[in-house]
């Protein structure tokens, strides 16, 4: 399946802030995760993870520091700050409102488009 890009931007720093919710990790590593919570549905490259990261930063919503790898490999490594965990609970306000929207929407048409697809 196809993710429209527009919403994968928009899902991706809420993803990413809940992610490192859970812990510390670096960006191969978050981007594994991703995949692995979607059923391997959503797949991130590079070029979306690391520019995403890199802003969050900016924003003060991460910190970054350096690590090394189990194979002594330079990595370099996030963790939510509190303006980031703050960031996150807005998110997820705003994505409820979202989500609860489209699920009123769809039952007004009957059985909702995702329970169809899972059935």
């Amino acid at each position: 399946m196809r993710i429209d890009k527009d919403l994968v931007a928009a899902s991706a720093t809420p993803l990413v802030l809940g992610i490192l919710s859970e812990g510390e990790s670096y960006g191969y590593a978050i981007g594994k995760r991703v995949a692995e919570l979607s059923g391997g549905r959503m797949e991130w490259t590079d070029g979306m993870l690391y520019p995403l990261l890199h802003r969050l930063e900016r924003l003060g919503h991460v910190e970054a520091s350096w690590g090394r790898s189990e194979t002594g490999r330079r990595r370099k490594h996030y963790a939510i700050t509190d303006t980031g965990r703050q960031a996150l609970a807005e998110r997820q306000r705003q994505w409820q409102v979202v989500a609860d929207t489209l699920d009123n929407v769809w039952r007004s048409f009957g059985t909702p488009p995702v329970a169809e697809g899972l059935a």
